[in-house]
């Protein structure tokens, strides 16, 4: 099971990915996701980076609408 510490590139690239297409799909800022991510909840560490395996191989449209349904299950928003 993963620590949820971000531990190559591709963990890294991914991460960039899901922030930024979330941010194109709610047509706001990415740095505004990231605090999402990051500040208001732990979906970066507890989510995406533990997720990784079987989330990357997912469709664009699956990642964005995945994260988007773990941010309105948490109460987290941009």
């Amino acid at each position: 099971m993963s620590d949820g510490k971000i531990k190559n590139s591709g963990e890294l690239e991914f991460a960039v990915f899901c922030i930024e297409n979330v941010a194109a799909k709610l047509g706001v800022n990415a740095e505004r996701v990231y605090q999402a991510f990051t500040e208001k909840s732990d979906i970066l560490n507890s989510y995406i980076v533990p997720e990784y395996e079987m989330l990357h191989t997912q469709s664009r449209a699956y990642i964005v609408d995945d994260l988007l349904t773990v941010m309105k299950e948490r109460g987290v928003e941009v």
